[in-house]
């Protein structure tokens, strides 16, 4: 009996084909970079990763990609949603629009935002005569090397301390709008398919039996969207610890807006701040906090697929 020919290869070429793939792009220059951290040392990596200036820039970094993250999740579910149940005029060229982030250079996203919220810009100069103002926390007592852990134990010694804002560029709230700009398209397009997949008999026989709008959102729409969320929340949050271009620019060379990527940068090209193996040390941290993120948004997802699947089955 002649073995059926296929349109792909065998499972051991591709499986061969990925893994190269994988290694070289991946897991290479990963394995690279722990390497070469892995010289420092784990006193210097400690104290490197400790000090004041890295550790209120990791801070920043995700303080900031928190919020925009929430931010996205919030008006990305509202994006989709729209997106998915409706049909209107130029909806299709909003569907594309959502995708511009994506291709857009971050570099020329930041230029923009930082021109249109500038103080001479057009929302940043008519915010700006209206009085705007919005607190941010900032952290006091933060000391180098390894007295921070001691002081990470006695948390009163750095108490928070909120600063009033008056702008956006070159400040706080405007890395946060870098961060939702280019991560607002991973929560609208891992949550759209979900909402248009949603079957409509179950909400239509919640309304039938009296449910208002709001309790079928909650009890029946919002359980099934759980994970997408979630997916879409930790993908942002990932894009947003690790942005670098679109954030630059409308941040600026400021201490309180400095984020983890500026002091990579700074390690690698002045060499009075640091080095290329301190810069490597900062760079693991970020993987570090990435990979646990994306982990333990995983696990989430599996206990709530487990939960739904129990509970279709009770």
């Amino acid at each position: 009996m002649s073995r059926r020919a296929r349109v792909l290869p065998g499972f051991s070429l591709s499986l061969g084909v990925a893994v190269l793939y994988l290694s070289l792009v991946v897991l290479l220059p990963l394995s690279a970079l722990f390497l070469r951290t892995a010289e420092l040392g784990w006193e210097r990596f400690y104290r490197i990763i400790t000090s004041g200036w890295v550790a209120s820039a990791v801070r920043f970094t995700l303080g900031a990609s928190l919020v925009a993250a929430l931010l996205n999740v919030v008006v990305g579910l509202l994006i989709a949603w729209v997106l998915g149940r409706y049909t209107f005029p130029f909806a299709r060229v909003l569907d594309a629009v959502i995708d511009l982030p994506f291709a857009l250079p971050t570099a020329v996203a930041g230029i923009a935002l930082s021109t249109l919220y500038a103080d001479t810009g057009l929302l940043g100069g008519a915010l700006s005569s209206v009085g705007f103002r919005y607190p941010w926390p900032a952290w006091r007592g933060f000391e180098h090397g390894w007295r921070a852990w001691h002081e990470w134990r006695e948390w009163r010694e750095w108490p928070i301390e909120w600063i009033m804002y008056d702008r956006i560029s070159l400040a706080p709230l405007g890395v946060v709008v870098a961060m939702a700009f280019v991560g607002l398209p991973f929560v609208v397009r891992t949550v759209q398919p979900v909402i248009e997949d949603l079957s409509r008999d179950v909400e239509e026989a919640a309304a039938t039996l009296g449910a208002s709008r709001l309790r079928i959102f909650r009890a029946v729409v919002l359980p099934e969207l759980a994970p997408a969320l979630l997916t879409g929340f930790a993908l942002a949050l990932a894009r947003g610890l690790g942005e670098y271009g679109s954030v630059i620019f409308i941040s600026g060379n400021r201490p309180d807006t400095e984020i983890a990527s500026q002091v990579i940068i700074k390690m690698i090209e002045v060499n009075e701040t640091g080095t290329y193996a301190d810069a490597t040390a900062v760079a693991v941290l970020l993987l570090g906090a990435s990979f646990a993120l994306l982990l333990v948004i995983n696990l989430l997802q599996r206990a709530a697929a487990r939960a739904r699947s129990d509970g279709a089955a009770g």
